[in-house]
C-alpha cells in the first residue's frame, strides 16, 4: 500500500520563496501484492502554493474519506488536492483509524520533512524551529498510535533563524506599560533589533507569543497576552516586516519560565516569545 502526503505550505518554503515540506504517509505492503517504493514526485501542474497534495492507493473509500477528512479539517477543504486511488492494496488492521491521528497541528511546523508509515513502523524526519516543537510532535505521535506501532523521530532543530532571534533577545524582556499592551521605549529598542534580524533572515513565518505572570484573573491575563503579541506584530509591521509572515497568539500565565513567587520572576514571565515556523 502506497500513499503520499505532500504539503506545499507557505510556512515551509525553500525555493523560489515557496516553502515546501513533503510529508509522506504511507508505504504499506501486503504479502500478495508488490510494494511500490516511496518517491517524492513533482508537484502536479497548476498546484497552488499552500496546497496539500495527497496521492497514492488505499484499500477502500472509507479509508480515503478518513484521510481526506482529517486533512481538510486540519488545513481547509480548499487546500487539499485529492490524487488518491482506491483498490488493489491491503492495509493492516485499523490502519484507516491510526494514520489520520498522526495529522496534528504540530506537523505544520515541520520543514523539508517526510512522514513515512510502513506497516506499523513510523519514521519522521525534517526540521523544526525548537526542541519544544520537536518534543511536542514526538508526544503527538506517541499518543496517536497503539503500542503495536514503532516510531522513529528523526526531526532536527533548524537553528539558523531561531538562534539569531534568541541571540538578539538574550535574557532581555520586551516590557509593556503596567496592565496594558503599550510597548515601553526599552521594549521598542529591542524590537528594532529583532526587526533587523527578521529582515536579514527573512523567515516565511514567525509566531509572536505573549505571556503574562499569574497576577489577576486568568481570562484577563489571556486577553492581555494576546493583545501584547498583537502590539508587537503591529510594531514590527511598521518597521517593514510583512504582515503575512507574523502570526500571534497568547498563552496568559500558563507557561512561566520561572516561578511567580518574586517580582523578578513575575517580570521575566511577562514576556514575548519569538518562534520560527519553517
Amino acid at each position: 500500500m502506497h500513499a503520499t502526503f505532500r504539503l506545499n505550505h507557505i510556512e515551509m518554503t525553500i525555493h523560489s520563496k515557496l516553502l515546501r515540506a513533503a510529508l509522506a504517509a504511507a508505504t504499506i505492503c501486503a504479502a500478495a501484492l508488490p510494494c511500490a517504493p516511496l518517491h517524492a514526485q513533482p508537484d502536479p501542474p497548476g498546484t497552488q502554493p499552500g496546497s496539500i497534495v495527497i496521492s497514492g492507493a488505499v484499500p477502500d473509500e472509507a479509508t480515503k474519506a478518513a484521510l481526506l477528512g482529517r486533512l481538510q479539517e486540519l488545513y481547509g477543504a480548499g487546500k487539499v488536492v485529492d490524487q488518491i486511488s482506491v483498490g488493489g492494496v491491503v492495509a493492516p488492521s485499523n490502519w484507516e483509524v491510526q494514520v489520520p491521528r498522526l495529522m496534528t497541528q504540530n506537523l505544520k511546523s515541520i520543514s523539508k520533512g517526510q512522514l513515512v508509515v510502513e506497516g506499523t513502523s513510523v519514521a519522521l524526519r525534517g526540521e523544526v524551529g525548537s526542541e519544544a516543537v520537536r518534543q511536542a510532535i514526538a508526544s503527538d505521535l506517541a499518543g496517536a498510535l497503539t503500542p503495536s506501532y514503532v516510531v522513529k523521530n528523526g526531526l532536527r532543530i533548524s537553528a539558523a533563524t531561531q538562534a539569531a532571534l534568541d541571540r538578539v533577545l538574550g535574557s532581555r524582556v520586551i516590557e509593556f506599560e503596567a496592565g496594558s499592551a503599550l510597548i515601553t521605549d526599552s521594549g521598542k529598542a529591542i524590537l528594532d533589533e529583532m526587526a533587523d534580524v527578521l529582515k536579514k533572515t527573512n523567515p516565511q513565518k514567525v509566531e509572536v507569543i505573549g505571556h503574562t505572570d499569574n497576577v489577576g484573573l486568568g481570562t484577563r491575563n489571556l486577553a492581555l497576552s494576546r493583545a501584547r503579541a498583537d502590539s508587537v506584530k503591529t510594531y514590527l509591521v511598521a518597521k517593514g516586516i510583512a504582515p503575512v509572515s507574523i502570526a500571534t497568539s497568547g498563552m496568559g500565565a500558563d507557561q512561566p519560565v520561572v516561578p511567580n513567587t518574586t517580582e523578578e520572576g513575575r517580570r521575566r514571565n511577562r514576556r514575548i516569545e519569538f518562534r520560527v515556523s519553517q
